[in-house]
Parts: C-alpha cells; structure tokens; sequence
C-alpha cells in the first residue's frame, strides 16, 4: 500500500466501471512489466502510457480520452485532462496493489518508486 491516510483519492472518472476495471488491468500490468525491469527507477502514468505509448486508440485507455472530447474538449485538451485522470486512476491502482510504492515528487507529476 502507498497511500497515506491524509492522501486524497479520487474513485469517480465518469466512465464506466468496466472501463474502469479494464484501465486497471492495464495500468497495473504497465507496472509490473516496469517495476521487473526497471527496478530501480521511480515513474509517473506519463512514464507508462505517454511519450512514445502516447497512442492509446484501441486500448484500454480509448475511454478515457474519449470522454474528454464528447464533452466538447479539444484535443490537447482531451489528452492533459485524460492524463489527469490517469494519473489519480494510477494511485488507485498502486493503492490496491499487494507490493509497496513510495510516492515522490515528479515535477508535474506524482511519481512512484517500487520498494521491494
């Protein structure tokens, strides 16, 4: 468990739970794959779906970003809110999770380190 207490979660996206759930596997799955092999190295959700992962049309994600853009968001919009969401869906997910993250500092984002 990561979270604090006094930490602030968000459980409430404005999709589906199915969604949800499937943006969980996902995200978790990122994790995993990045905590085997980049063990000592902290991330944030840009560091697992951004920067060259940034194509999320046709996963889990999809939703998410399209949520955005029916509300009448432009794109970049759409993509910095998606992020958000993201980010607080990723801090959900390390929440639950068995192994324990210590949350950092990662400029503009909330990062994570995998304490084994």
């Amino acid at each position: 468990m990561t979270i604090t207490i006094y930490s602030q979660m968000r459980t409430s996206f404005g999709i589906s739970d199915e969604n949800l759930e499937k943006i969980k596997c996902f995200l978790q799955g990122a994790v995993y794959c990045w905590a085997k092999n980049r063990k000592d190295e902290g991330f944030a959700a840009r560091d697992l779906v951004g920067g060259e992962n940034c194509e999320w049309d046709g996963t889990p994600l999809w939703p998410l970003y399209q949520k955005h853009i029916n509300a009448g968001k432009s794109r970049d919009e759409a993509v910095s809110e998606a992020g958000k969401d993201l980010g607080w869906i990723l801090k959900v997910v390390l929440h639950e999770d068995k192994r324990i993250f210590e949350p950092y500092d990662a400029g503009m984002a909330k990062g994570y380190r995998w304490m084994p």
